[in-house]
């Protein structure tokens, strides 16, 4: 059985000492997703973006391999939060400060956000299957709502496809988190690509990666 890279819930390791967090799936998902990215973001430039920073580890490799673009990371967990800024030190990595973002709610009339709109770049990653589906259409509508022409929404983690899991592992991975929560659940690409559409966000690709995730891209027509 293939289990998919994400956690039900944030498993994050302490014992830094520093107020870092350590993602257990972080070293075995940070390439992959880099790479699957990489098409969309080499060229891009402008602000950045990422909802649902957790650690904090990803923003600061995305800040190293997508230098051109200015990164803000945002969580609404202060501990989170804390450890993006700790991680911000330990890897001397150009990373605003971290934003304490309601994706379920009117993010974008925030002053924080507005001040760095319009934006380039808003990514997702392992944040809308553990949390309410209002959270998806929030992160998809405020980004419809902040992103300049030709700029980009990605969203990184495991899916549904057409109403179909694409691995057994999935399958029960949904059914725990369903289980868990009513509200969570692996959410259908279809749903997804529905709500982009309404908010003016043209669907640009689906990259497979390992186990069984994917990436969703789309763009600011």
């Amino acid at each position: 059985m293939t289990e998919p890279t994400s956690a039900h819930v944030a498993r994050y390791r302490e014992g830094h000492g520093d107020g870092r967090l350590t993602s257990p799936t972080f070293e075995r998902n940070v390439g992959p997703v880099i790479d699957g990215l990489s098409p969309f973001l080499r060229r891009l430039s402008g602000n950045a973006l990422e909802i649902g920073s957790g650690s904090g580890q990803h923003v600061c490799a995305f800040a190293r391999a997508f230098p051109a673009l200015e990164w803000t990371p945002s969580d609404p967990d202060a501990l989170h939060r804390e450890s993006v800024r700790a991680w911000r030190a330990y890897r001397s990595a150009p990373v605003a400060d971290p934003l304490d973002i309601d994706a379920g709610g009117d993010w974008p009339a925030t002053e924080d956000v507005q001040a760095i709109s319009p934006l380039a770049l808003v990514l997702s990653l392992n944040v809308i299957h553990i949390a309410p589906f209002a959270v998806t259409r929030g992160i998809v509508a405020g980004s419809g709502r902040t992103l300049r022409r030709g700029g980009l929404l990605a969203f990184y983690g495991p899916f549904r496809e057409n109403g179909v899991h694409t691995g057994e592992g999935n399958r029960v991975f949904d059914a725990r988190l369903r289980a868990d929560d009513p509200d969570w659940g692996l959410r259908d690409t279809e749903e997804v690509k529905a709500l982009a559409a309404a908010a003016g966000l043209a669907f640009e690709a689906l990259v497979p990666t390992p186990a069984n995730n994917r990436i969703l891209v789309f763009r600011r027509d």
